[in-house]
């Protein structure tokens, strides 16, 4: 009977098992639903059982289904081993896209302290404001700055973040208290979540009709703050080494409102999550974060 049964029935009925989504499987298979339901079919007319209980909105294993998914499941988990263990002998690419402030900002600066813990693999990296194609197989993970816009992922929130006024440290000076900022020029960042408005609300202050410099990137708000061009409305996050240089303050700390949230969002295909190269920058990303807290 083995022989009659094609391995890509067998590869669509782990996906979909696992996934418990015929869509999602398509996807990680980059097939039609309709190609993974009839391989699936035709797995059960060859078994002579049904595998899956099917409505309309969702699909489950039957107690048959779920046997075979304990054998099927370990079986494409060795063969994902071996296949790592053989790619292992060589450098292994990581594929990272993410947000360009992020990239810029906080990941780069700390990619030496990767590759000095991972001398085996390799990091290619992308920025720009798109989402990572994962069913083109570009990428291995994403790093989103909002809220992600894929199907059959994992997404993991990255840490928590605090929005405040940042400037120069010679602007800085004449800062004393949140009305202050409605006499200087506040530079605004065009894609943030948090603009100027929400945090002069935060503060009981109407916010003054804004003029001046505009960016698309945070980055780019930073170094036109650091330049001491006017006050910006960022995440410490981002503006850690400018922080940490003295080349940026953030006048108001503890005298106002800050704004916290969750900026960033890790994303990774759930197909590619158990891979060892890839789990171990996820795992990277996450440590990194939570040790700097």
């Amino acid at each position: 009977m083995l022989s009659n049964v094609p391995i890509s029935s067998i590869k669509a009925f782990e996906a979909a098992a696992r996934t418990g989504s015929f869509r999602d499987a398509a996807n990680e298979l980059h097939l039609t639903p309709s190609a993974v339901s009839h391989a699936i079919r035709k797995l059960e007319a060859t078994l002579r059982t049904v595998l899956f209980e099917r409505t309309a909105r969702s699909v489950r294993l039957t107690p048959a289904g779920e046997n075979l998914m304990r054998h099927a499941g370990a079986a494409f988990d060795q063969l994902r081993r071996g296949l790592e263990e053989v790619a292992a002998r060589g450098p292994q690419l990581v594929r990272v896209h993410s947000a360009p402030s992020f990239a810029a900002q906080w990941l780069t600066p700390r990619l030496a302290r990767f590759l000095a813990a991972h001398p085996k693999l390799e990091v290619r990296l992308a920025a720009n404001t798109d989402y990572a194609r994962f069913k083109t197989d570009d990428f291995d993970i994403d790093i989103v700055y909002g809220q992600p816009h894929a199907e059959g992922v994992e997404i993991v929130p990255l840490a928590e973040e605090t929005v405040t006024p940042l400037c120069a440290p010679a602007l800085a000076a004449t800062i004393k208290q949140p009305a202050d900022l409605l006499e200087r020029t506040l530079i605004r960042s065009d894609v943030k979540q948090v603009q100027w408005h929400q945090w002069f609300a935060a503060n009981g202050l109407e916010s003054p009709a804004l003029h001046g410099m505009r960016f698309d990137r945070s980055f780019l708000a930073l170094a036109t703050a650091a330049e001491g061009l006017g006050v910006a409305l960022e995440s410490t996050l981002l503006a850690e080494r400018e922080l940490a240089s003295g080349r940026l303050v953030a006048p108001l700390a503890g005298r106002a409102t800050d704004i916290r949230y969750i900026g960033h969002r890790l994303v990774v295909p759930r197909s590619d999550y158990q891979r060892s190269a890839v789990r171990a920058f996820a795992d990277w990303i996450i440590s990194e974060l939570h040790r700097e807290r």
